[in-house]
This record gives C-alpha cells, sequence and structure tokens, in this order.
C-alpha cells in the first residue's frame, strides 16, 4: 500500500512539474521586455521602428523567419532568441532571417 502511494505522489508531482514548465513555455514575449526591446521586437510587424531598424521591409513577421519554431498558421510560437517564451506570428524583431 505504501508503495502505491508513493508513486501516486511521485506521479502528481511530475505532473504538476510538466504543467508549470507547460505555462511558462506559453508566456507571450511583451514588447516592453527588455531583450525585445534590445531586438526591437513588436508583436505587430507592420509597427516596426523602419527609422532605427531600416532593414525592416514589409511583409516580414516571425511566421516567415527562419527562427519561428511554430507551425503555418499558427498565432504563435517559440524563437530560441526568447526562451521559455512565445513570439507573436505578426511579430518582427531585427534578428529576422529569410527562411531557406
Amino acid at each position: 500500500m505504501k508503495t502505491q502511494r508513493r508513486v501516486f505522489l511521485m506521479a502528481v508531482a511530475a505532473g504538476g512539474a510538466a504543467l508549470s514548465t507547460l505555462a511558462r513555455a506559453q508566456a507571450k514575449v511583451d514588447d516592453k521586455d527588455p531583450q525585445a526591446a534590445a531586438l526591437g521586437y513588436v508583436t505587430d510587424g507592420t509597427k516596426a521602428d523602419v527609422k532605427k531598424y531600416p532593414k525592416y521591409a514589409a511583409g516580414q513577421n516571425c511566421g516567415s523567419c527562419a527562427l519561428y519554431q511554430g507551425k503555418a498558421g499558427d498565432a504563435t510560437g517559440a524563437c530560441p532568441l526568447f526562451a521559455g517564451k512565445v513570439v507573436a506570428a505578426k511579430g518582427w524583431c531585427s534578428a529576422w532571417a529569410k527562411k531557406g
């Protein structure tokens, strides 16, 4: 009986840790986040500061970036530049690179 209880408690602890990790992974990058600001990240690529980032061109967004790890059609996806958070597919930052 003690073994079953111990297994149950370990399963609950592991499940809680997995949910905690999943919840953190779903946090969206805020435009005001220091790293986001340093990269010129905006959740709406059409609002990129073209004077400060002349590299920006219409049509560029996170969803079309080589770093974007979301699936086509997803509203958000992971980006290695913002570990543990997701970026908006319609967002943009100065690290944008065309998918090959």
